[in-house]
C-alpha cells in the first residue's frame, strides 16, 4: 500500500519549481540585456558618431533622448501590462526597441539619430519594467528573489561590458553596429517569448494617469531643452529660451493640479510631505546628474585628448565602473547587517564631489595610472550613495506607498541624468568654442580647417601641422574637464542635504537592495506587493536552509535538530515522507535526513507505515507551531508594516511564502494520506 501511494504521489516531494521556466526566463534576460546594454554601449561610440554625422554640440541629445523617452514611458508600460497582458506588451516593447535600433543604425544625420534614439528609449523602458514583472508571473514568491537576482547580474555585467563592446564595434566594424547588434539578439528573444512564455492572464484595471505622465515628461523636456540650447543655439535671454522656461513653469502648475485629482497619480504629491523622500529625491537627482554627465563625456576626453582607441577607452572606463560596483555592494552588505546607513549618503556625495574635482585636474599629459585612480575615486563615491538612497526611501513610507515611492526616487535619478548630460553638453560646447578660438587667434590654419570646423569634427586635429595639434588638444582637454568643475557645486548640494537625513532604523525587509534599482537609468516600476515579495524572497535565500530551520525551532521553543524540524514540516505539507526517496530528490545529505528521521521516530512525532513516515497527533501539533513560528519571523521582517491595520495582500503574501517553505494543511494530498490511514 505504501509503494502504491509512493507511485501515485512520489512527485510530491520534488521541489516545486517548474523545469521549463528557464527557457522563458532566458528570453526575458535577453530583453533586459538589450535595454541595459544600450545605456552603456553607446558612450564609447559617441565621439566617432558625432565626428561622422557632425554636430558635437548635439552629442548630449543622443543620450538624453533615450533617457527622457524611457523615463516617461516606464509607468505606462507597467500599468498597461497589468491591464492588457504582460506577454503582449513585452513583445510590443521588443518590436519598438528593434525598430528604433535599426533606424539608429541607418541614421544619416544627428537629427535622425536623436529622434530614433527616443523611439528606442520608448521600447527600452518597457523591456526593463515588463521583464522583471513577468518573473513574478512565472515563479513562486519564494523563488522570485533568486531569479530577479539574475537581472541584477545582467545590469552589473553590462556596466562592465557595455563600454568595451561599444569600443570594439566602433573600432573594428562601424559605430552603426552598436545598434545593429540588438537585432539578432532581439529576434531570438521575440521568438522564444512567442513560443515558450505561457503566463496566466491576470487583468488588473487601472485608471492610468496619461495626462500626468504627459505633463511631467513635457516639463522635463522643456527644462532639458533650456539647459542644452541656452547659450549655444539660442542666447539665454532669447524669446525661445524664455518661452521654454515660462512653458515649463505653466506645465508644472498644471501637473500639480492634475496629480491632486488623479486616481492613480504617476507621482503622488503626498510623498513630498515625507522629508526623507524629498531629500532623497534631490540627492538622487544629484547622483544621476554627476554619473551620466561624466560617463557621457569621459570617452570623448579619452579618445580625442588622450588619443586612445574606442576599445581602449572602454578599458580605461573600467576603474570607474569597478569602483561603483565595489562600493555599492559593500555598502549594501554593511547596511543589511547593521541597519545603519546615514554615513553612506554623506560619505558618498562627499567622495563624488572629490572625484569631480580630481577629474577637473586631468589634461592631455595625464598618465593612465593617474586617470584610473581618479576614475576609481569617482565611481567609489557614486556607489556609496546610490543603493542606500533606495533603501531609505522604502523605509520612510507606509506599505501602500512603497511601490510609488521607490519608482519616484529612481525617477528623480533618471531626470537628473537627463539634466546632467544636457548641462554638461552646454558647458562643453560653450567652453570648446571659446578655447579653440583663443588657441588659434592670429594663427593661419590650413585650408578647410577653422576653430568652428575643429569643434564640429575633432578628427580635423590630425590634419593640423604638428606644431598646431597641442593647442587644439589642450582646448578640448580644458573644455571637457571644466565640465566636471561646474558639477562640483551640484554634488556639494547633495552632500549638504545628506546631513539632514534622519537615520531611522531600517526594517529588515528593506535591507535587501536590488541592483536593478541601483543601476537602471530609468525608473523601476513595481507594486508595493512585488517590492516586499522580492525582498522577503531575497532574505529567505540569504539565510540558508539550515539557518532558517534552526531559528524557527528556537522560536517555537523546541529542542530539535534543524533537519528534524524540516522533516516534520515536509510531512505536514505532503502527508508522508520516505527518507531514502527524499534524499534522492533533495539537496539535503542522506546522513542529515536519517538523523532527523531517527529523532522524530524516537520522540514519537512520526511513525512508520511501511517505509513512509507519517505524523502523530503530537508531531502535527509541533509542525503547526513550527509553521506559525516561521510566519511570525517573516512578519517581524516587515516591522510596523505588519500593524493591526495591515493590508490583506501583505497577509496573503506572508502566508503564501510560509506555505511554500513550511507547507499548509490545504496543500496536503488528502487522497494519498486517506488511503494510507484506511
Amino acid at each position: 500500500m505504501a509503494d502504491d501511494t509512493r507511485a501515485r504521489h512520489g512527485t510530491a516531494v520534488r521541489e516545486n519549481v517548474p523545469g521549463n521556466v528557464l527557457v522563458p526566463i532566458g528570453a526575458l534576460l535577453l530583453g533586459m540585456l538589450l535595454a541595459a546594454l544600450d545605456q552603456t554601449i553607446v558612450s564609447t561610440a559617441l565621439p566617432t558618431i558625432v565626428s561622422e554625422l557632425g554636430g558635437m554640440e548635439h552629442l548630449s541629445w543622443v543620450v538624453t533622448a533615450y533617457l527622457l523617452a524611457s523615463t516617461a514611458a516606464t509607468p505606462l508600460w507597467g500599468k498597461l501590462g497589468d491591464q492588457y497582458g504582460r506577454k503582449r506588451l513585452f513583445q510590443i516593447a521588443i518590436v519598438i526597441f528593434l525598430v528604433g535600433s535599426a533606424l539608429c543604425g541607418m541614421a544619416q544625420d544627428m537629427t535622425q539619430l536623436i529622434a530614433f534614439r527616443a523611439l528606442q528609449g520608448l521600447g527600452g523602458g518597457g523591456l526593463i519594467v515588463l521583464s522583471m514583472a513577468i518573473v513574478g508571473d512565472l515563479v513562486s514568491p519564494r523563488e522570485r528573489g533568486r531569479y530577479q537576482g539574475l537581472f541584477g547580474a545582467v545590469f552589473g555585467a553590462t556596466s562592465v561590458l557595455g563600454p568595451l563592446l561599444g569600443g570594439l564595434f566602433t573600432e573594428h566594424l562601424s559605430w552603426r553596429w552598436v545598434f545593429y547588434v540588438n537585432l539578432p539578439v532581439g529576434v531570438v528573444a521575440l521568438a522564444v517569448i512567442a513560443a515558450a512564455l505561457h503566463i496566466p492572464r491576470r487583468t488588473a484595471h487601472h485608471v492610468i494617469d496619461y495626462l500626468g505622465t504627459f505633463l511631467i515628461a513635457s516639463v522635463a523636456t522643456c527644462l532639458v531643452l533650456v539647459a542644452s540650447l541656452g547659450g549655444t543655439t539660442w542666447a539665454w535671454g532669447s524669446p525661445q529660451i524664455v518661452g521654454l522656461a515660462v512653458l515649463a513653469a505653466v506645465l508644472v502648475v498644471a501637473f500639480v493640479a492634475v496629480e491632486r485629482r488623479a486616481a492613480e497619480p504617476v507621482l503622488p504629491l503626498k510623498l513630498f510631505r515625507v522629508r526623507t523622500f524629498t531629500l532623497s529625491a534631490v540627492i538622487s537627482f544629484v547622483v544621476g546628474f554627476a554619473m551620466f554627465g561624466a560617463m557621457t563625456y569621459l570617452p570623448t576626453f579619452l579618445q580625442v585628448v588622450q588619443g586612445v582607441s574606442p576599445t581602449m577607452s572602454g578599458v580605461h572606463m573600467l576603474p570607474m565602473v569597478l569602483g561603483l560596483l565595489l562600493s555599492s555592494t559593500v555598502s549594501g552588505q554593511i547596511v543589511s547587517r547593521t541597519g545603519r546607513w546615514k554615513v553612506f549618503p554623506v560619505l558618498g556625495t562627499g567622495v563624488t564631489a572629490l572625484g569631480l574635482l580630481l577629474l577637473h585636474q586631468l589634461d592631455e599629459h595625464s598618465s593612465t595610472a593617474v586617470m584610473s585612480s581618479f576614475f576609481f575615486v569617482f565611481g567609489l563615491g557614486l556607489g556609496l550613495v546610490m543603493q542606500v538612497l533606495v533603501l531609505i526611501v522604502q523605509n520612510a513610507v507606509p506599505y501602500e506607498d512603497l511601490g510609488v515611492a521607490t519608482s519616484g526616487a529612481t525617477f528623480f535619478r533618471s531626470i537628473g541624468a537627463s539634466f546632467g548630460v544636457a548641462v554638461f553638453g552646454t558647458i562643453f560646447a560653450n567652453r570648446l568654442g571659446d578655447q579653440l578660438t583663443d588657441a588659434f587667434r592670429g594663427t593661419e590654419l590650413p585650408a578647410g580647417l577653422s576653430p568652428r570646423a575643429l569643434e564640429a569634427d575633432p578628427r580635423g586635429i590630425a590634419e593640423l601641422p604638428d606644431a598646431l595639434q597641442p593647442p587644439a588638444l589642450h582646448a578640448y582637454a580644458t573644455a571637457i574637464t571644466d565640465v566636471f568643475l561646474y558639477a562640483v557645486p551640484v554634488a556639494l548640494v547633495g552632500f549638504v542635504l545628506a546631513w539632514f537625513l534622519k537615520e531611522d532604523r531600517l526594517r529588515a525587509s528593506v535591507t535587501a537592495p536590488d541592483v536593478t534599482e541601483t543601476l537602471a537609468s530609468n525608473p523601476v516600476e513595481r507594486s508595493s506587493y512585488d517590492e516586499v515579495c522580492r525582498a522577503l524572497s531575497v532574505l529567505g535565500t540569504r539565510e540558508g536552509r539550515r539557518e532558517i530551520y534552526r531559528k524557527i525551532t528556537e522560536r517555537a521553543g523546541y529542542d530539535l535538530l534543524p533537519g528534524a524540524s524540516w522533516l516534520l514540516l515536509r510531512i505536514r505539507k505532503y502527508g508522508w515522507v520516505e527518507p531514502g526517496q527524499l534524499a534522492e530528490r533533495s539537496a539535503v545529505p542522506l546522513p542529515v535526513i536519517l538523523a532527523a528521521a531517527r529523532q522524530v521516530e524516537e520522540r514519537r512525532l512520526a511513525v512508520r507505515e511501511g517505509l513512509d513516515l507519517v505524523l502523530t497527533d503530537e508531531g502535527r501539533t509541533m509542525a503547526d507551531r513550527l509553521a506559525q513560528a516561521r510566519e511570525e519571523s517573516l512578519a517581524e521582517l516587515l516591522g510596523d508594516w505588519w500593524g493591526p491595520d495591515r493590508p490583506t495582500d501583505l497577509v496573503q503574501l506572508v502566508r503564501e511564502l510560509n506555505g511554500e517553505l513550511c507547507g499548509s494543511v490545504r496543500e496536503q494530498p488528502h487522497n494519498g494520506s486517506a488511503k494510507r490511514i484506511s
